[in-house]
């Protein structure tokens, strides 16, 4: 399933007492779709999920879908790495109206790839949702192989990846090796167009808060043959790409947002706002664009 080309991992943010800010939800909610966002991905790593208590991923599912009102898909992140609480999660969310649900890599307990391979099919087999893995074994200390992609395809409701593992060797093959209809997005906004030119679908993107009108024009550029174009915006973004990771997700991009005069509040701890070293770093970045 094609969920459109770029799709951005969605900040939450929060008002001065760190509750979800739901007035600011919609402004950004709005201000993406109008600037080349084609999908949203809330709830994920840079929603901050891990600090998320359920009742508040759920109010922000149903407030996300109410404001969005179909104008593109919302792919809620409901996986852990209890996979019975991933299948009650994953229900509920699924009466909020969200069109899809991301899963990430079980973490922290390491499971082998069969144990990787019965905890997705186990979820996607309670859902009417199509179903978006997530590997980034940065976080989780866990690779998903190529092989239990592969296989995890087959289930029907499985129908997309991000891939957030940095190796395009493997992107390639699981490219090669799953049907026509499976969609593999990149995970990592610096890799979205190597990506592209082995036959990748789009990219989940943190960078595309600043910048998503642009990485929309490098895509749209590469899908027409204009690889040089293509090319070039690439190396122009790419600064701005790595500055979003200065520090540990989502710091950066929640003060790039301020520096543009988009209010999405602090992240929770234990993340920590930019020294100030690190904001003179970011402004220079975004100045010098």
């Amino acid at each position: 399933m094609n969920f459109g080309k770029v799709l951005t991992a969605m900040v939450t943010p929060f008002d001065q007492d760190q509750h979800i800010d739901f007035n600011r939800t919609t402004e950004l909610v709005n201000y993406l779709i109008d600037h080349g966002s084609d999908g949203l991905v809330i709830s994920g790593t840079t929603g901050e999920s891990p600090t998320l208590s359920l009742k508040e991923r759920l109010q922000l599912f149903e407030h996300v879908v109410k404001v969005v009102d179909k104008r593109v898909p919302v792919i809620a992140g409901t996986g852990d790495n209890n996979t019975k609480d991933s299948i009650a999660f994953t229900k509920e969310a699924e009466k909020t109206g969200v069109d899809a649900s991301l899963l990430v890599n079980p973490y922290y307990n390491k499971p082998s790839q069969q144990g990787l391979l019965e905890h997705f099919t186990a979820i996607a087999n309670e859902t009417k949702l199509p179903i978006m893995l997530y590997n980034i074994p940065s976080r989780t200390a866990v690779q998903m192989s190529v092989d239990t992609v592969v296989q995890l395809s087959q289930v029907s409701n499985i129908v997309s990846i991000k891939e957030s593992s940095g190796d395009l060797d493997a992107v390639s093959e699981i490219i090669e090796r799953t049907d026509e209809g499976f969609t593999v997005y990149s995970g990592d906004d610096s890799l979205t167009l190597p990506i592209l030119s082995v036959g990748g679908d789009g990219v989940v993107s943190v960078a595309a808060h600043v910048i998503g009108d642009e990485m929309k024009q490098m895509i749209e550029a590469f899908e027409v043959g204009d690889v040089k174009t293509a090319a070039k915006i690439h190396r122009e973004l790419l600064p701005i790409m790595n500055a979003m990771f200065l520090s540990p997700s989502p710091t950066p991009v929640k003060e790039a947002l301020q520096l543009k005069g988009i209010n999405v509040g602090d992240v929770r701890l234990p993340l920590v706002p930019l020294s100030f070293e690190q904001r003179k770093t970011l402004e220079q970045i975004l100045e010098n664009r």
